[in-house]
């Protein structure tokens, strides 16, 4: 398991829940985060930081869909970017969520019950939103990931128009996911999202994705291709090879199209 990860995660017997589809299903997380303090899907904000400082500056307005119990506010926080907006669908996480932070004296941090296919936001209301591993929950049970079931792609559209809508013009989505881009090109690029698209990679034996999305900036040729980079080969580190992370990444992608 990940060095970072706390004791509590530590004493779990199981990697993850006995089918994946029990992360569509919101009683699963509410009890698990009844449980569990803390888990940091797809490495934690060590891993990214360079990349995250690169793209959000201090003032900007940042919204967090899906934040669960992970700790990556409370290190956006410690960086300076304190205008922060976290939501999750459990109601759970939301309330050890605020008491976490608030013991913390991050008192200024917003921490809402919020579904992420359903903003209840304003336009334009963000610099910045961001996601990290959230959006692959949507892709658990698509099926074949060339040709997705339609139920996984509306969802999936449905998080994105409302992304869209909540960004200020020129503002940022960041996606740090396990889906790789030419799954995730479909989606991002459809005709009604004027954002550029880019990406690059970070990780070791494992690597992931961080993606790049800037409103307004999409070019004129919107069939041009993103930003590529050398497809990683599966090369995975033992600790990897037994983490949560791994488990649910198989059922996101083909391990055939990571080789």
């Amino acid at each position: 398991m990940d060095e970072t990860e706390k004791p509590s995660e530590a004493k779990r017997t199981t990697v993850g829940p006995p089918s994946v589809l029990a992360y569509l299903d919101p009683n699963y997380w509410n009890e698990r985060f009844s449980s569990e303090d803390h888990y940091e899907w797809l490495k934690d904000y060590s891993h990214f930081r360079h990349l995250i400082q690169h793209h959000i500056k201090p003032d900007s307005s940042v919204l967090e869909l899906g934040c669960g119990n992970s700790q990556l506010c409370d290190e956006l926080y410690k960086d300076g970017i304190t205008n922060l907006t976290c939501i999750d669908l459990s109601s759970v996480a939301v309330a050890k969520m605020q008491k976490r932070l608030f013991s913390k004296g991050y008192k200024d941090v917003k921490v809402l019950e919020g579904d992420m296919l359903n903003l209840s936001f304003a336009d334009e209301s963000f610099d910045v939103v961001i996601e990290k591993g959230t959006m692959d929950v949507l892709f658990v049970d698509s099926g074949d990931p060339w040709n997705p079931r339609p139920e996984a792609v509306n969802k999936a559209m449905a998080m994105l128009q409302g992304v869209h809508r909540v960004l200020k013009p020129h503002g940022i989505f960041i996606s740090i996911a396990f889906g790789q881009p030419h799954f995730r090109r479909p989606l991002f690029n459809a005709p009604e999202f004027t954002w550029s698209i880019d990406y690059t990679t970070f990780g070791d034996g494992f690597h992931y994705f961080f993606y790049i999305l800037r409103k307004g900036c999409k070019p004129l040729d919107a069939n041009a291709d993103v930003k590529k980079v050398e497809t990683p080969s599966l090369c995975l580190y033992q600790d990897e090879l037994d983490d949560e992370d791994y488990l649910f990444r198989t059922n996101i992608d083909e391990i055939d199209d990571q080789i």
